[in-house]
């Protein structure tokens, strides 16, 4: 296990995600069909995003191949990626893309998590090696930003699950890109959003985690939303009153890494990801923290404990294969 994005861990992932973002098959496909004319294959649904089993989870091996070329270009498999990117990232390959979330049905598609991973995408490719990239994304970007724009006044309450659905990931993806592009009044509105949702929250009991299929800790992934959207003295004063407990390492339930029994089960193997996101959460959390700080030993050993756990995992079979090695990549390169 190592805790640092080594040149050969790097291409180790490389490797693996790029065996899947042109595997089309198997697929799973979250479509909806206004007739007949709709029976599509994946890959004339989506001329870009068809491989890696499902839209979201191509959409991040992309970013992850973007943020390794860009901390390794001295990599095997950076021509390959290069390469890669100058075939699909190009302007009639988004058109396509684009022309499907233009389909009445496709209102809420990928919302949020696909939404908030195009984002982080976009600002991935901001200033990038080849600005071309980030240029032929950019009319797919700016939907998505759209689609927060109108979603995000009418989301009453949010939602707090382990899984796709879960708002609080969505936001603190898309706050990288509002920062990286200077887009200031998206920023506030997705900080206004969190406030509404998050911003009276207190003593967290985390009772429900781990869920049987989470890959991200509700508790966890809310407070890094909060790090990420509010000021330093403020976070300090929500995440003591959020999480009062961390230097007895209560809730318990945060702390300790899921066991997984089936990873050949699509549904079972998130929990490799749950120790992997949360790894990332606890580190980034800590790193708010001065170095006197009781709690900062509590949350860095928690960090260590999950990413030892989920990293070992990230290839071996396709229904985590898929996705994981991202997952490995926010863990490992995410932290303040």
């Amino acid at each position: 296990m190592t805790s640092r994005l080594t040149s050969e861990l790097a291409s180790r992932l490389a490797t693996i995600a790029l065996g899947h973002v042109t595997r089309e098959y198997p697929n799973h496909i979250l479509h909806g069909l206004e007739g007949p004319e709709d029976a599509k294959t994946p890959s004339e649904l989506h001329p870009v995003f068809f491989g890696s089993y499902d839209w979201h989870s191509c959409v991040h091996g992309y970013w992850m191949l973007a943020r390794l070329l860009r901390l390794h270009p001295e990599m095997p498999e950076a021509q390959a990626i290069r390469d890669l990117f100058a075939t699909m990232l190009v302007p009639d390959r988004i058109a396509g893309e684009c022309a499907y979330f233009d389909r009445p049905m496709a209102r809420g598609y990928e919302r949020p998590y696909g939404w908030g991973w195009l984002l982080k995408l976009a600002a991935e490719l901001h200033g990038h090696e080849v600005p071309a990239w980030g240029a032929a994304l950019s009319p797919l970007t700016e939907r998505i930003v759209q689609r927060f724009r109108d979603f995000l006044p009418l989301a009453t309450y949010p939602v707090r699950v382990g899984t796709h659905y879960n708002t609080a990931f969505a936001l603190r993806l898309a706050a990288d890109y509002t920062e990286t592009v200077g887009d200031g009044t998206f920023f506030e509105l997705l900080r206004a959003t969190a406030l509404r949702w998050y911003g009276s929250d207190t003593a967290c009991p985390a009772w429900g985690e781990p869920s049987g299929d989470d890959f991200l800790s509700p508790a966890l992934i809310e407070a890094e939303c909060m790090r990420r959207l509010l000021p330093a003295t403020e976070f300090a004063r929500w995440f003591d009153a959020f999480l009062p407990d961390i230097a007895t390492g209560e809730p318990r339930t945060l702390f300790a890494p899921a066991s997984v029994s089936d990873r050949s089960d699509g549904k079972i193997a998130h929990l490799d990801g749950l120790s992997l996101s949360r790894a990332w959460c606890w580190s980034s959390l800590a790193s708010t923290l001065p170095d006197t700080d009781p709690r900062r030993p509590v949350m860095i050993k928690a960090a260590h404990g999950h990413l030892k756990a989920g990293i070992a995992h990230v290839a071996g079979d396709y229904m985590g294969e898929h996705w994981l090695a991202s997952f490995a990549v926010l863990a490992l390169t995410e932290t303040e």
